[in-house]
């Protein structure tokens, strides 16, 4: 399973949702990082430091981000659902997904590091 770090604004039920599912979820409040206006490349480079793809509903300033900062452990960007489960089951299966395509792609090695940027999860686009 993933090892995620959802930035400030990120609805804590869906973390909740993804720690039953399995995740490890890291908080920037339970990283002691809240209420000091982080810089969203600092939040990129904290997770990337920590090993954990950012998981957001700032989808316009992480998408410039994943342009011009491809070393990175990933980004999940979603939109702003309020059906926390169905969002939940969602970045669950696309990362569920992004794991198979890379083991069946790197099927020679024991170990692997997989890279989400899985630009925009949201129910128009995305069905579960």
């Amino acid at each position: 399973m993933a090892r995620l770090y959802a930035d400030e604004q990120y609805p804590y039920p869906v973390v909740e949702l993804l720690r039953v599912l399995g995740h490890d979820v890291l908080t920037v409040q339970e990283a002691g990082r809240a209420n000091q206006k982080i810089p969203d490349p600092d939040v990129l480079a904290f997770a990337t430091s920590e090993e954990r793809a950012v998981i957001t509903e700032n989808r316009k300033d992480f998408f410039r981000l994943h342009r011009i900062h491809p070393d990175r452990a990933g980004i999940i960007a979603c939109t702003n659902d309020r059906d926390w489960e169905a969002l939940a089951n969602r970045i669950d299966i696309a990362i569920t997904a992004a794991e198979s395509m890379q083991r069946q792609t790197d099927s020679r090695c024991a170990s692997f590091k997989v890279t989400y940027t899985l630009a925009m999860l949201c129910p128009k686009c995305f069905k579960t």
